[in-house]
């Protein structure tokens, strides 16, 4: 089927004519125009999808800067390459600084005029692909876009209804299911969207710094406090701070934070001043609070604050159906990041996505995508290619024993023949580059080279890779 047209535009109808001869006896499958006008080319620009456009460089009426400014605002995907004689030349290099494609000169080459057509029809096919994939998965961040799953779309009708809101909102949900990108969601569609939003994983920081982390601290205020420094709550004043593993914090900051909730001021560690923050809150758990209020570990009048308005996230189990946009997305990301052509995906391997259970949720299957590009080598991914990567330890080899062993050094040894296969393909495309490996792959820099530690890997081959 015909999914563009090739379009040549010149005022020599001989030239014209000859061109459009042979550009159908070599691409036959697709509709040639030819026109000896930039009115009547700019008209079929508007009527049909152009997806190259070969156009002379001096025509009367409009010339072919003109008509490459307008049909390149119509769509501007399209590949146009210039056609000029020998004393334009000059002409047709200012016209690739002001969006031409390419060029070629008269009297003109056939071979030259294949080659450069072929490669603008698949420069534009591939972008033309592209667009269509950020189509598809916009409406990951597009509120008034549809997801595939009812259960998704009913969080999409949360989101949308509780970003009209200023109240706080408490977001739950299993591990890696998607609880941050629903509280950004949030902000985004919020009167405080130009605002800033900022995230803190909780049981991250220690909890002798959480309290300075959040409140901000002044100078002096104990070992190390060099400066005056605001926390997040200042930091977020007028936006919105998402505080994630809500359940994790102790008892002491739990009357802190409710203290907050409760009169919006903030006392810095060591200052007998406050401050007044403006500032929405966020809280992201993936635990049973009310348990926890059971269990006394945590405040039921805290959780009666943060629970003004609820939004659960359903697993990525219950909602298989939003898989394949999800894998477009994160095949369309990670591409990105390798600096790689899209990609495509057998239905086979899409199908078998679809119905894993994926127990770590939308974290784990952005995992698997990752590995599934990284191992690719830019192909196609297909059946063959989940099968080494998710049973790594025998891509690299077969686990080697002695006799039976315990299963904890079986696993050891497992991961450590996955790792090692992992990083050598990423520092292979990174060329060594510690700080790229770890943003491909999702890891802190400070791990990456505690794996590189651990499995004695040397580096050094990949950079001297770059320099030959």
């Amino acid at each position: 089927m015909k999914v563009f047209s090739i379009l040549v535009v010149d005022d020599d109808t001989d030239f014209l004519n000859g061109i459009i001869r042979h550009l159908k006896k070599q691409f036959h499958t697709f509709d040639i125009l030819g026109f000896s006008s930039g009115e009547a080319a700019l008209s079929a620009c508007h009527n049909r999808e152009i997806g190259v456009l070969l156009s002379d460089l001096r025509m009367p009426g409009i010339s072919g800067h003109e008509l490459m400014a307008k049909a390149l605002d119509i769509n501007p995907y399209m590949c146009v390459i210039m056609i000029t004689g020998f004393a334009t030349v000059e002409n047709a290099v200012q016209s690739l600084k002001t969006g031409a494609w390419d060029f070629i000169t008269k009297p003109v080459d056939r071979q030259t005029l294949f080659h450069t057509v072929e490669r603008a029809v698949q420069h534009y096919t591939l972008a033309r692909e592209n667009q269509r994939l950020k189509s598809v998965v916009s409406g990951l961040t597009s509120a008034d876009r549809q997801w595939e799953s009812g259960a998704m779309n009913q969080v999409q009708e949360k989101i949308s209804a509780v970003a009209g809101t200023d109240y706080t909102v408490l977001v739950t949900g299993e591990s890696g299911s998607g609880k941050e990108f629903v509280a950004r969601e949030i902000h985004r569609l919020s009167r405080r969207s130009t605002a800033a939003c900022h995230a803190l994983n909780c049981p991250a920081i220690p909890e002798p710094l959480l309290e300075s982390e959040l409140f901000g601290h002044v100078k002096g205020a104990f070992t190390g406090a060099e400066r005056t420094r605001d926390g997040f709550f200042m930091a977020a004043d007028k936006g919105t701070l998402i505080l994630d593993e809500i359940g994790e914090i102790s008892l002491p900051i739990q009357a802190k934070l409710l203290k907050f909730l409760q009169d919006k001021e903030v006392k810095p560690v060591g200052s007998s001043r406050s401050k007044t923050a403006n500032v929405r809150i966020i809280a992201l758990t993936n635990q049973d609070l009310p348990d926890k209020i059971q269990d006394k570990t945590f405040r039921e009048d805290l959780y009666y604050r943060l629970n003004v308005l609820s939004v659960h996230v359903p697993p990525l189990r219950e909602r298989q159906e939003d898989i394949p946009v999800l894998v477009q997305r994160f095949m369309i990301r990670t591409c990105r990041e390798m600096d790689m052509d899209p990609m495509e995906i057998d239905p086979a391997a899409m199908a078998w996505l679809a119905h894993q259970p994926w127990p770590g949720n939308v974290r784990e299957l952005l995992n698997m995508v990752r590995r599934l590009v990284v191992f690719s080598s830019g192909g196609p991914i297909d059946r063959a290619l989940i099968r080494l990567v998710d049973t790594s330890p025998d891509a690299g080899g077969a686990i080697s024993t002695d006799g039976p062993v315990l299963y904890k050094h079986a696993k050891k040894q497992a991961l450590d023949i996955f790792s090692r296969n992992y990083l050598t393909q990423l520092f292979k495309h990174t060329h060594g580059n510690i700080s790229k490996t770890a943003r491909i792959s999702g890891l802190e820099r400070a791990s990456i080279q505690k794996i590189i530690k651990r499995l004695n890997l040397d580096i050094s081959g990949f950079r001297h890779q770059k320099n030959d």
